[in-house]
């Protein structure tokens, strides 16, 4: 009866670190993280741009230049996407359109990486500062390695493409004395 008691002592103490033990979910997502962040991409965890939801999802963010911005536009999956939106290409749609057309350059590799997306991929976002996936993160480290070069290749087609003209700098107070 001793022994009975130490072993149900010991499973007391010993089950909350078991919970603490990452899951093999966590596993494969934190080295998939690491792996992404050593080629560039930053990751954080935000509110995503998609109407009603709740709670946050993982942003993979590729960065243009400061010099050269990028275009704003937002491309949103079907599936969470409204059917008044204009569609694009492989079940997505446009929740922002680009005020310019997107260069034949950059919307070739547009369209092939929105065809090969995995189905957790719900949105792709560029704003003047970055290009932004919004996933669920389904794949590992090795599979999210054959989109790097595909958004490399499409951030390069895009720097420089904002919808805004570069400002012009501001007047000197000496020009009018």
């Amino acid at each position: 009866m001793e022994w009975l008691i130490i072993v149900f002592i010991m499973l007391f103490v010993l089950a909350p670190v078991m919970w603490l033990k990452p899951s093999p979910r966590q596993k494969r997502t934190m080295a998939m993280r690491l792996h992404a962040s050593r080629k560039g991409v930053t990751i954080k965890q935000q509110k995503p741009p998609l109407h009603g939801f709740r709670g946050t999802m993982p942003a993979y963010r590729w960065y243009y230049p400061q010099q050269q911005p990028g275009p704003d536009f937002l491309l949103v999956r079907d599936q969470h996407a409204s059917q008044e939106l204009e569609p694009y290409h492989a079940g997505w749609r446009w929740r922002i359109a680009p005020l310019r057309p997107i260069p034949d350059a950059a919307e070739t590799p547009l369209k092939a990486l929105l065809e090969r997306l995995p189905l957790d991929a719900l949105v792709l976002e560029s704003t003047p500062k970055s290009l932004t996936l919004w996933w669920w993160e389904s794949q590992n480290a090795a599979r999210f390695d054959t989109y790097l070069d595909d958004f490399n290749q499409l951030r390069d087609q895009l720097s420089g493409q904002a919808d805004s003209s570069p400002q012009e700098p501001p007047l000197s107070g000496s020009r009018f004395l």
